[in-house]
């Protein structure tokens, strides 16, 4: 009779628990109290459950404290009430002192260690199992590999996944999933799928985080034939599984874009609205989470009209759905739709978050508008570490990086701890103002908040002393770091190359690729560089070769790169071959074309081009009329210059500065146009600049226009007394005409205010080597070490 009353109190138990009925489990215990059954331990551990179940720990420590005999099955549902409510301190001890254990205790311990973000202590616990001799299940192992995934521990993962075989598990599918998931998440996709074509069955699971591994890696065609494949097997799709695609949708294109990004985004957006009828179809409609989803893939897509019309009829809506509605906003550049939706947001009675400001912040920043982005992010109560960096960033981004060091300053007076994000923006800021001082403070900062051996801060440490001059410095945290990745490379070939040291960040791009590391677009585009200016044609095409075997030639950077490489090499036709074979061109392609032809005299070429540029729809900037001036001017093409500098403002609402003017000047002064040349001079805004007089006096040399070259050297004297050239320039005009005295008199003058005239220094490449020669004052060749 008893059993048969504990058999039924057990149910009656289990079904509460279902439930999580409290006070109709509350009765039950009265009842087994008023019966004399407290002693059974299996009602008892029941009762541990069912308190456990519904929060009320302090109920189920009684329970457990007033068993006689404590089984390991009262022990495990004990430490198992302490694990759902997070109470691990307790829990561990508790496990500490467990008489005994079985598997179920280990999986409950390591199971609430790895959902409450203590992965490594997860591992530990599980390695401590291995030691005593357990065997893991399916259960334990899906633990630890969901540790592993989140850690991207790799390695340990492996080691499991052999225990996975030589147990048996490898054809559950529950270990598999798990597994699977584990390599997806480290980023492992070839491993991942291995583990699903090794899987005799498959479920929503499975796809899930295949899909998810996919997308991860930025194939995200192959995500979409995934799912595809799924549907095709008839794998029950629920809401998890839709929401990962439709992901996979808002993954198709992000930021800027050109042609075939418009049409991959255009191509994204219909497969998720194929995603959206097959949601409606299977009765998601309602589903808050993937309504939220999708709202953020019409988003993503710049879908904002399908975007409003969800959210429109969203049958519920979250603080989420109007931060996704708000961010699609501020990635259109529309600050003023999106403040719309903030202040509805606040009417409708829903307090924006931490990342309804970020996202407001990103809106105002993205739109130009930093002032109203300020005035938002003053409001803050309490601004995260990571609306401090949102603000930073549009400063440096608006290029205002004065302001980014001043909001920088007051971050340090508050009590926010800054993250490498911080310190990366700011670091770019004293890089771009030349702040060496406060660089350093900055790299103080870095070491009390023990992140000056991240990769993210230590590449703007060496980013930030290149550009200050300190290369020897930027060297010195380049070598000292643990790990080195390819924007730490990047980073200290771009810093040898700003600094003219050609020849070192040359060698050290050849190390990078010594060392395994593959170039980027940007490697090749700065070493490109370094080429041109060593004007080494050798090493530029060795480098071109490794472009094209690295599939990178179409990259409209790199191949800007690689046209301004043969123009200084002096190779011009080379040059131009490359760029009639380009793909896709921007307005820097057609200004490196245009300047080669200018470096080269090729005049009548680069006005050819410059014509072509402006019929192909190009839009030509300040430097385009730049190069092509300066074509016009060496080519002797004076007239047609003149044409093209009254064009600009005209016709094409570019503003002619400082160069522009130079190349005119320069071009009237070469055709011996002296008085047309002072009247611009008089005209033009720019008369206090030493160039425009160098330039002026350069051409009087050649036409022995004395007096006008007087008039230059005395400005030049005035504006820029320690220059050597207006001196050297004046006396040998003054020596061609056989006029000794003026010649003495610039010598004496030049004597007396201890202008010193800098020695000639060239290279040469010969036999494969860069020869580096100077010459003295008494007019000796003197070699210099390369």
């Amino acid at each position: 009779m008893e059993s048969k009353t504990t058999t039924y109190l057990a149910h009656l138990l289990q079904s509460c628990i279902d439930k999580k009925s409290h006070l109709a489990g509350k009765l039950i215990h009265a009842f087994i109290l008023r019966n004399s059954l407290a002693s059974d331990s299996f009602l008892s551990n029941r009762l541990i459950e069912l308190y456990s179940k519904c929060g009320n720990i302090g109920s189920a420590h009684h329970v457990f404290d007033q068993i006689p005999q404590k089984g390991v099955y009262s022990w495990n549902a004990i430490l198992g009430a302490h694990c759902k409510v997070g109470n691990l301190h307790d829990a561990y001890e508790l496990f500490v002192k467990m008489p005994e254990r079985n598997t179920v205790s280990w999986n409950t311990l390591i199971s609430a260690l790895a959902r409450s973000g203590f992965e490594q202590k997860a591992l530990d616990a599980y390695d401590s199992m291995i030691l005593e001799g357990f065997v893991p299940t399916h259960f334990t192992l899906a633990s630890v590999f969901s540790a592993c995934g989140a850690l991207l521990d790799s390695k340990h993962g492996r080691k499991c996944h052999g225990l996975v075989i030589k147990i048996g598990l490898d054809k559950n599918m529950y270990a598999g999933n798990a597994l699977l998931c584990m390599y997806a998440k480290c980023g492992l996709l070839r491993d991942a799928i291995q583990v699903f074509e090794d899987m005799p069955e498959h479920n929503e699971v499975s796809f899930t985080a295949m899909m998810g591994g996919l997308v991860q890696t930025n194939r995200v065609v192959e995500a979409l034939e995934m799912f595809r494949l799924m549907c095709r097997k008839g794998i029950r799709i629920d809401s998890i599984s839709l929401s990962s695609i439709l992901g996979v949708c808002a993954r198709g294109i992000c930021g800027d874009f050109d042609q075939d990004d418009l049409n991959a985004m255009l191509s994204s957006n219909v497969h998720g609205q194929q995603v959206h009828g097959l949601m409606i179809k299977l009765g998601f409609k309602r589903d808050l989470h993937l309504n939220n989803s999708l709202l953020d893939m019409y988003a993503k897509n710049g879908d904002m009209y399908s975007a409003e019309k969800v959210f429109s009829n969203l049958p519920e809506v979250s603080v989420v759905s109007w931060n996704v509605i708000i961010a699609g906003y501020g990635q259109k550049y529309q600050s003023d739709k999106a403040l719309e939706y903030l202040q509805r947001m606040q009417c409708s009675g829903f307090e924006p978050n931490e990342v309804t400001y970020i996202n407001m912040l990103v809106a105002c920043i993205n739109s130009g508008d930093i002032e109203t982005g300020r005035q938002m992010f003053d409001n803050m109560p309490c601004p995260s570490v990571s609306s401090w960096n949102t603000m930073l960033s549009g400063y440096a981004q608006s290029g205002n990086h004065e302001e980014a060091i001043k909001l920088f300053r007051e971050l340090q007076f508050q009590s926010v701890q800054s993250d490498r994000t911080t310190l990366a923006i700011i670091l770019s800021s004293c890089a771009t103002l030349g702040l060496l001082e406060f660089g350093k403070q900055v790299h103080g900062a870095s070491q009390k908040a023990f992140l000056y051996s991240d990769i993210y801060v230590a590449s703007g440490l060496v980013g930030m002393y290149s550009k200050c001059g300190k290369t020897n410095m930027a060297k010195h945290i380049f070598s000292n770091m643990p790990e080195l990745d390819i924007v730490c490379w990047n980073s200290m070939i771009a810093g040898f190359s700003f600094n003219s040291l050609d020849v070192e960040a040359f060698t050290f791009f050849k190390q990078m690729r010594q060392n395994g590391m593959f170039p980027t677009q940007f490697s090749y585009a700065t070493v490109m560089s370094c080429c041109a200016k060593l004007s080494s044609s050798f090493q530029g095409r060795q480098v071109h070769a490794q472009i094209a075997k690295d599939g990178y030639i179409n990259d409209v950077f790199v191949g800007s790169a690689l046209i301004d490489m043969y123009s200084k090499c002096g190779d011009v036709d080379g040059a131009r071959c490359f760029f009639d074979t380009m793909r896709a061109k921007n307005t820097i392609t057609w200004n490196e074309m245009i300047h080669g032809y200018a470096q080269n005299g090729h005049g009548y070429d680069a006005v050819c081009l410059y014509k072509d540029m402006i019929s192909s729809g190009e839009t030509p900037d300040g430097i385009t009329f730049v190069a092509v001036l300066t074509a016009c001017s060496h080519s002797g093409l004076v007239d047609v210059g003149i044409e093209i500098f009254n064009s600009m403002q005209q016709e094409h609402g570019v503003e002619p500065f400082l160069d522009h003017y130079t190349c005119i000047i320069d071009s009237l002064g070469r055709a011996g146009r002296f008085h047309e040349a002072e009247i611009l001079l008089d005209k033009m805004p720019y008369k206090d600049d030493p160039v425009i007089w160098e330039v002026l006096l350069s051409s009087c040399r050649v036409h022995a226009n004395v007096n006008l070259a007087k008039r230059a050297a005395d400005e030049l004297f005035s504006l820029d007394p320690q220059n050597s050239t207006p001196y050297v320039l004046l006396a040998n005009i003054y020596s061609s005409l056989g006029r000794w005295d003026d010649v003495k008199s610039v010598r004496e003058l030049m004597s007396d205010k201890q202008v010193i005239k800098e020695p000639g220094y060239s290279w040469i490449d010969y036999k494969n080597e860069t020869q580096t020669h100077i010459m003295d004052n008494d007019l000796k060749l003197v070699d210099v070490e390369a």
